[in-house]
């Protein structure tokens, strides 16, 4: 197995993501199947285990608890995350502290991570009010968390804003990164901001919610030519694996055969050629049939309606892909005005763009997409509820 140090801590460069665990048909948690996982993963030297508050309807960490409590605890290291992003006036970080612990089976974090700081839940986590950092660095300080962290789907201009708001408290960042996501979701840029100020990068969704595991056969068969044996998630492993600064690698397996082939990536280090590296952007852009914005900015000048073009164009291009959650987070936090569907149709922005996009027929598309977006409707319906809560309070 692949290890990396962090600090005092050898860790097994493949964690053990408990947001997908196998379910019964009832969609409950298959325990016995989760404990048979657990036991391979700690025999096979995979030491890293991560779940989360919300995870499961909140049953992740009950599941985790019972499945791990059964090995010595200095076996394994195990991760939680505090659900900030859910609007803190529902979760109070003492009370929500103090289950976790409870339902984990233990009696201090080896990790703990904020939940998701982004765009949206920027003003929660740094509020005075809820004092969540302050409350968190506490619990590191009684020993209760051994180290502090956060998750993030944020842009990179968010991202270091509160990495400076948290002024040195956070020890490693993880953001969705995968060879897809490079470009599709700025996560080449937030790797070289994290990696410049020497914060770790933990990964999540290495293959994009199961879509670079499963490509369609064209793609697939390009790949396969280069490096038969190997799989498609395999390859999107061995792209994270060269990356210097990626210390951690989650995925969110669902059953012992996904364990086992990953155990079995995990077990050798295969760096990729130049060649092999080439082939996955390709591939990742033939994916993404995205419009190709360059983000040079010429466009924003002369916008009637002072749009910012190039951002939405980039969020297009994520939600045309299944940008899932993030899209809708992302609008969430700009002014209304500023959607897509406030572009007047001028026609400004595209006789000025040297990639000839014909930008208001994106901001069209764009609008329709949104209204169709499997997580728009629930995500907006769950922000208009935070915003009376908060109007309450």
């Amino acid at each position: 197995m692949q290890t990396n140090r962090f600090q005092e801590l050898t860790l097994s460069r493949l964690g053990f993501g408990m947001m997908r665990l196998p379910q019964t048909p009832a969609g409950e948690i298959d325990e016995a199947a989760l404990e048979e996982m657990v036991d391979l993963a700690l025999r096979s030297g995979v030491n890293y285990f991560d779940t989360a508050f919300p995870y499961h309807g909140g049953m992740s960490e009950f599941a985790a608890g019972r499945a791990l409590s059964r090995w010595p605890r200095e076996s394994y290291c195990l991760a939680t995350k505090y659900p900030g992003h859910q609007i803190a006036s529902r979760y109070d970080p003492a009370d929500v502290f103090e289950q976790q612990l409870k339902k984990c089976r233990t009696g201090y974090f080896d990790f703990y991570l904020l939940h998701n700081v982004c765009e949206s839940s920027y003003d929660v986590y740094t509020s005075e009010r809820w004092g969540i950092l302050p409350y968190f660095r506490k619990q590191k300080e009684l020993g209760r968390i051994r180290h502090l962290g956060m998750s993030s789907h944020a842009r990179p201009e968010t991202l270091e804003k509160f990495l400076d708001y948290a002024g040195g408290a956070v020890e490693f960042v993880q953001i969705q990164l995968n060879y897809l996501d490079w470009t599709l979701q700025e996560a080449e840029e937030k790797y070289r901001i994290l990696t410049e100020r020497g914060i770790p990068v933990w990964v999540m969704e290495p293959v994009h919610g199961g879509k670079l595991a499963q490509l369609p056969p064209a793609q697939e068969a390009a790949l396969r030519a280069l490096a038969p044996e190997r799989t498609p998630a395999a390859w999107a492993f061995r792209f994270l694996q060269d990356l210097p600064n990626v210390k951690m690698i989650l995925s969110g397996m669902s059953d012992l055969q996904q364990m086992r082939e990953n155990i079995r990536t995990f077990s050798t280090e295969e760096p990729l050629s130049p060649g092999e590296r080439a082939a996955l952007f390709r591939v990742a852009e033939e994916l993404k049939g995205a419009v190709p914005c360059t983000g040079c900015r010429y466009c924003c000048d002369g916008c009637p309606a002072g749009l910012d073009i190039p951002l939405l164009i980039r969020s297009y291009n994520d939600l045309r892909f299944g940008g899932g959650f993030t899209v809708p987070m992302q609008m969430d936090v700009l002014p209304r005005d500023q959607w897509p569907d406030a572009c007047l149709g001028c026609g400004a922005c595209a006789a000025i763009c040297p990639q000839g996009i014909d930008v208001p027929s994106v901001m069209e598309a764009f609008t329709e997409k949104m209204k169709t977006a499997p997580s728009w409707a629930a995500i907006c319906k769950e922000r208009e509820e935070a915003a009376r809560r908060s109007r309450l309070n």
